[in-house]
């Protein structure tokens, strides 16, 4: 079986949780079939994997719109496969028209949704239409579709309700468990004036609607002064949220010590640290599939408070290896909470109650990396979607 894997990220090339899943799902799978990595971004050496720019023609035109034209000639090369798979709305259109063309069933990953991320509009203007048309025709024809959360599943199918069913399937993402351990160095943290002993609530995310940042923000003013709040965060969506977070980490800055931002993207083996000294991981998310950052902080031995909302109560068990926030959100489609003021008193009280007790935290963050072992290790999700593409192939 030949399946050809279409995506933006790919290495050396990954901003996001796609990317990671991408490449983690691609070196299981190439130890059981054949595949063919088609990626967006500069040439790459890796054998079987060929790179895309966009079209000359199209350098400087809407960022959409130059996708479009990346995803045609990505489609043009998927000749000769028995399947292709594509991932997010980036690489959906290609893998539409290359079943369309080649007469090959398309498998989706869904890890996220346009109409649930509807301040995309604010980044590229009528190019939100084009992402949105190519999302909605590529899911509505598509042969399967995978879910990175049931949370998800539920999600697609209210957002495209011309989706069969039962072509849509559940599939979590996974975490390595050898990349992502716990990491006893502390360089990282030294270098940046961090103490590796103080407690510590670590943030890591792009600066974007859908991960909440300002609310976390507004919950670290009334947090005993002694907790280090460490925010990796950088990649603003639009310069109105850069402004507003900006905003909020100078006035917290001057009225508190031990808050740090580090803009840029980190070294898996310094993230690692981070992580693994932090005595809690957050994750105030207004939309989030499944959340492969948590993931990565339980991978590491750290306990979690999130959000409830999308995919990560399917991640982090409340109770046991975090503490999950309520969320009522308003129906919408923007994420927001239908009482802010509510949502970031909660916040701050559960990021207390984790940090107040640093025993149970660590217990928690014990708990946290067995479940990452036991529920979200590559080859089990490497197997299922080989399933789902045996299925599909099936007819």
């Amino acid at each position: 079986m030949r399946v050809d894997l279409l995506t933006k990220e790919y290495p050396p090339e990954v901003y996001g949780g796609a990317g990671v899943h991408v490449a983690e799902l691609t070196a299981v799978l190439r130890r059981h079939i054949e595949v063919q990595v088609r990626a967006f971004g500069a040439d790459r050496t890796e054998e079987d994997t060929t790179s895309y720019r966009t079209p000359a023609e199209l350098e400087g035109a809407n960022a959409a719109l130059s996708t479009l034209g990346t995803d045609l000639l990505m489609a043009q090369d998927c000749e000769g496969a028995d399947l292709v798979h594509s991932h997010t709305w980036y690489a959906n259109f290609a893998g539409h028209v290359a079943s369309t063309l080649h007469g090959m069933p398309h498998v989706l990953s869904a890890h996220s949704l346009e109409p649930l991320r509807p301040w995309k509009a604010e980044q590229l203007g009528g190019g939100y239409r084009l992402s949105s048309f190519a999302e909605r025709t590529a899911y509505e024809h598509a042969a399967g579709v995978i879910a990175v959360s049931g949370g998800m599943r539920e999600d697609i199918l209210r957002s495209y309700p011309m989706v069969d069913p039962d072509r849509v399937h559940v599939v979590h993402n996974g975490i390595d468990l050898e990349q992502w351990a716990p990491n006893p160095e502390t360089t990282a943290l030294t270098s940046r004036g961090i103490d590796p002993q103080a407690p510590m609530i670590v943030f890591v995310g792009r600066i974007t609607r859908q991960k909440g940042l300002p609310y976390f923000l507004r919950a670290v003013r009334e947090l005993p002064e002694d907790y280090q709040v460490v925010l990796c965060a950088g990649a603003p969506d639009t310069p109105e949220i850069a402004r507003e977070v900006d905003e909020l980490v100078t006035e917290l800055q001057s009225s508190r010590q031990g808050l740090h931002l580090i803009t840029d993207m980190l070294p898996r083996q310094e993230l690692t640290q981070m992580l693994t000294h932090a005595t809690t991981f957050v994750c105030p998310s207004v939309y989030e599939p499944l959340g492969i950052v948590n993931l990565e902080a339980m991978a590491c031995g750290t306990p979690v408070v999130a959000s409830a909302t999308g995919g990560i109560p399917e991640v982090v068990a409340d109770g046991e290896t975090g503490y999950l926030v309520p969320l009522e959100q308003l129906s919408d489609g923007t994420g927001t909470p239908v009482d802010p003021d509510r949502f970031v008193t909660d916040l701050r009280d559960a990021l207390v109650r984790m940090v107040s007790d640093p025993e149970r935290a660590a217990q928690m963050g014990e708990a946290s990396r067995r479940r990452a072992a036991e529920h979200f290790s590559w080859t089990s999700i490497a197997e299922r979607t080989l399933e789902v593409y045996r299925q599909v192939l099936a007819g």
